[in-house]
């Protein structure tokens, strides 16, 4: 299963739109992209990260606890409690429960018509439901809010319920109400045998609120074909296409091969998946071709070695451009018609998707052990999601976003983002994704307050925080102890707007560029009151690598960082690319790097401000090259 699936319950649209693709990482990761890939993630993709029974999470007492799966329930004797239900459930999917609306008032449980003469709503006493720890009740109760314009529903205290069935990929009904699920250490989890699906899912109109809750065990199908991160960057990258420019049109007819062969697969989408995988070599060469034609004259020798130019050129257009024009251009039709949002792809989010139109509100809440096949392993949010007091952690997205995706509007205030996992890019939080076997996907807002974005990891960008055309703030926030095998080891940002206010990153390591951060791609970063301090990177920018782009740093520190590798340098900052850094009032000390400088090294076109209040000192082996007022 694939993410060009269309469903109604958040598949992805049929006819994704069109867009420009701006140049991305445009230095520095020569010599990694020869041996990154899948393969090398060992058994993290494949891992069990799937609920066991006597896992007990940080926020949750070890004490005896109900389970009810939806193949019936049980009180705290251990007795079944069926409540004289007919054995509707009796099926492999939940639909039964559709026609038992009570509408006509004569299912209702109170007995009244659900009008109280005013406003034609119940105040919240009489919406408020308590539903047994009985799976089958719990799914009946988010059908009976659905039809009745909502509710409250008090789940069973210390209870698991635990589900073993799904309709459309969703464990439980798609929330088209105002929905509010509270419970006290009660766990929602998907059964570690049963088929894969999501937890939950919000669709357009929904509004869902979880309290005290902890989502478990939500497992989407992952992808047929496999992705290498180093191919799915190299279209943006001067030094990872020089050294990865061979293998992917290589891979191209492999991927293609094995689209085909996958069972039960459409000839419609293995087409179109073949022809975005050949897109990377069709970008290689064009990019920034007018603003920089010296370094994409260049770029493009390794593959004219391999082989003619003109025909590699021409034969890669017909097989990438044509078919998405195609397929985004229904026959009759004037123009391509592009979505005003982005849609969720039919894998996203296993613990929680939030579809377009749809809101979400997670407050004293878990979400653990998740594992998507697109993006989002905890949650993939494309509407309105907070969350608040919550912990987002142990989760895995085989593509963006090993904890939280977003591209709608996200608020994470007081919260933990720890130990997730992103393949391809973003391990704790990714703001929008690159396009891999789909249209890449725009970043929305994130605003992060008051929380930690730890210990996170991926094999390509964003080791704690990645955003892709989008717009990131990060208040009295700290990112420390993530990893990105590629660039930027706590946060990367391509083509964004990037605001650290108060904020700390701290701990965190790449082998290639932007140990702390990595700013690229003609973004725009404001670095106010805030700390980038004992980063690691293999070559350069421990602390700060900026191409590309517009930096700002305000009253702040670098300090610490080393750049280690063989031909590391700029261990505090590294400028390249045309891009602009502006210091005011910002120490740059105690960093070291293998070749000079250790501080700041500014490339051939760049420009890099220091005020006069500015400290540049006692980094190793020298401070600063090509930068005025600074030796």
């Amino acid at each position: 299963m694939s993410n060009d699936i269309t469903s109604t319950d958040g598949g992805a649209s049929a006819a994704p739109p069109t867009r420009r693709r701006r140049a991305l990482w445009v230095a520095g990761v020569a010599g990694l992209t020869g041996v990154v890939g899948l393969a090398a993630l060992g058994g993290v993709a494949a891992r069990d990260d799937k609920p066991k029974a006597d896992q007990v999470s940080d926020a949750q007492p070890s004490t005896n606890r109900q389970n009810a799966s939806d193949d019936g329930g049980a009180d705290k004797g251990g007795a079944k409690d069926d409540g004289g239900q007919d054995d509707e459930w009796s099926g492999d999917d939940w639909s039964g429960f559709d026609d038992r609306s009570g509408k006509n008032g004569k299912d209702r449980e109170d007995g009244k018509d659900g009008k109280d003469g005013k406003d034609g709503k119940h105040d919240e006493k009489d919406r408020t439901k308590q539903v047994p720890c009985d799976s089958d009740k719990l799914i009946q109760a988010i059908t009976f809010a659905n039809n009745e314009d909502g509710g409250v529903l008090e789940l069973a205290r210390d209870c698991t319920y635990t589900l073993t069935r799904n309709q459309d990929g969703n464990g439980l009904p798609v929330i088209t109400e105002h929905i509010t699920l509270k419970g006290e250490h009660t766990t929602i989890g998907r059964e570690a045998t049963a088929d894969y699906f999501r937890i939950l899912n919000v669709g357009a109109g929904g509004h869902l609120t979880l309290k005290g809750l902890s989502i478990r065990g939500g497992q989407t199908l992952q992808s047929p074909m496999t992705a290498d991160p180093a191919t799915v960057w190299a279209p943006y990258s001067a030094q990872v296409r020089s050294t990865a420019a061979q293998p992917p049109a290589a891979a191209a007819p492999a991927a293609k091969s094995a689209t085909t062969a996958a069972p039960g697969a459409k000839p419609a989408a293995a087409a179109k998946s073949a022809a975005t995988a050949a897109k990377p070599a069709a970008k290689a060469a064009p990019v920034k071709a007018t603003a920089k034609a010296a370094p994409a004259k260049a770029a493009a020798k390794p593959a004219a070695n391999a082989a003619p130019a003109k025909p590699a050129t021409a034969a890669t257009k017909a097989a990438t451009a044509k078919p998405v024009a195609a397929a985004a251009k229904p026959v009759g039709a004037g123009t391509a018609v592009v979505p005003l949002v982005e849609q969720p792809g039919f894998t996203d989010g296993a613990g929680v998707l939030v579809q377009p139109g749809g809101r979400a509100e997670i407050l004293d809440s878990e979400l653990l052990y998740n594992q998507s096949g697109g993006n989002g392993g905890g949650v993939a949010n494309f509407g309105s999601t907070r969350l608040s007091k919550t912990t987002v952690a142990h989760n895995t997205a085989f593509f963006f976003g090993g904890g939280v995706f977003n591209a709608g509007v996200l608020q994470v205030d007081e919260s933990k983002i720890k130990d997730n996992t992103g393949i391809i890019g973003g391990g704790g939080i990714s703001n929008g994704a690159a396009d891999i076997f789909t249209e890449d996907v725009d970043g929305g807002s994130v605003w992060v307050y008051k929380s930690e974005i730890t210990d996170n990891e991926t094999l390509g960008f964003g080791g704690g925080v990645l955003d892709v055309e989008g717009t990131t703030t990060l208040h009295q926030t700290t990112v420390s102890d993530n990893t990105a095998l590629l660039a930027g080891g706590g946060i990367a940002v391509a083509d964004s707007q990037l605001t650290l206010k108060d904020a700390t990153v701290v701990k965190n390591s790449t082998a290639g560029v932007g140990g702390g951060v990595a700013v690229t791609s003609d973004s725009v970063a404001t670095i106010e009151n805030s700390r980038i301090t004992d980063n690691t990177a293999g070559f350069f920018g421990a602390g700060l690598y900026n191409e590309d782009s517009v930096t700002t740093l305000r009253e702040s520190e670098v300090t610490g960082n080393r750049a280690v590798g063989p031909f590391g340098s700029g261990g505090g900052i590294y400028n390249t690319d045309g891009g602009e850094i502006s210091l005011h009032r910002t120490k740059v000390t105690h960093n070291f790097a293998t070749l000079p400088p250790g501080g700041i090294s500014n490339g051939l076109f760049s420009f890099v401000r220091l005020d006069d209040e500015s400290v540049v000192s006692a980094n190793r082996p020298t401070n600063c090259l090509n930068v005025p007022g600074c030796f």
